[in-house]
């Protein structure tokens, strides 16, 4: 794995497990399940750790999933855009050029 790589993973985790260095965004799937199933989502996000070869070929954690009972299989994502959000972020690696996004959504919804 790079060393740019391994930076873009350290500032994934930490947008996905503390949702403090970027932006959260939930679809209107997640907005609408019932409060106590919506707060066990977004706990089950912040503790996935479950990368692998195969989910996350980059080792970047840009990308996961969890069942949870209920609503079903749920995605989550992290993107990278520049940092007044209109386009993509040139270098990733670099938090002064990147404002990470990560989503949270039904798998139905992808």
């Amino acid at each position: 794995m790079s060393p740019a790589n391994v930076r873009i993973a350290k500032m994934n985790d930490l947008l996905r497990t503390t949702f403090l260095t970027g932006k959260v965004v939930i679809t209107e799937g997640i907005a609408a399940l019932p409060d106590a199933m919506r707060s066990e989502v977004m706990e089950r996000v912040q503790r996935f750790d479950a990368f692998t070869p195969d989910n996350d070929p980059y080792g970047e954690h840009d990308f996961g999933s969890i069942d949870v009972a209920g609503p079903g299989k749920i995605f989550w994502k992290v993107d990278y855009y520049n940092r007044d959000l209109t386009g993509g972020s040139e270098d990733p690696a670099d938090p002064a050029k990147t404002c990470r996004v990560l989503t949270i959504m039904l798998a139905s919804e992808y």
